[in-house]
């Protein structure tokens, strides 16, 4: 399966990312690219929605971190939504899941309080 990075609009600003396919060593360079076009264009709210994502290693694990820590040395955030399967099971096994704060009953992660 493939992999692919589109750009949602979103009410109330903010970034927001839908990915789809899998998340590897050779896809994540693409997530990487697009999170630092938005950062580079002043984002620092962005959300990654994984409903689509059907595998995620850790490269893509690392991607998400990275881009967490990115946005948050201007004082945004990075946040997941969506993740299902096995790779919701890879982000709490992790922890990652409560470093990104991913509610999986939450659509929208902006409506909560951010810091």
């Amino acid at each position: 399966m493939t992999f692919s990075v589109n750009y949602v609009e979103r009410d109330g600003g903010g970034a927001y990312l839908r990915l789809a396919g899998e998340l590897d060593l050779s896809t994540a360079p693409e997530l990487t690219a697009a999170i630092d076009r938005l950062t580079a264009a002043g984002e620092t709210r962005v959300l990654l929605d994984l409903t689509d994502l059907t595998f995620c290693d850790s490269t893509g694990l690392a991607v998400f971190v990275r881009g967490d820590n990115q946005v948050a040395a201007d004082g945004g955030w990075l946040r997941i939504t969506g993740a299902n399967g096995r790779v919701e099971r890879v982000l709490r096994v992790t922890g990652l899941a409560d470093v990104l704060r991913y509610e999986p009953e939450s659509v929208d992660p902006v409506s909560r309080t951010a810091s």
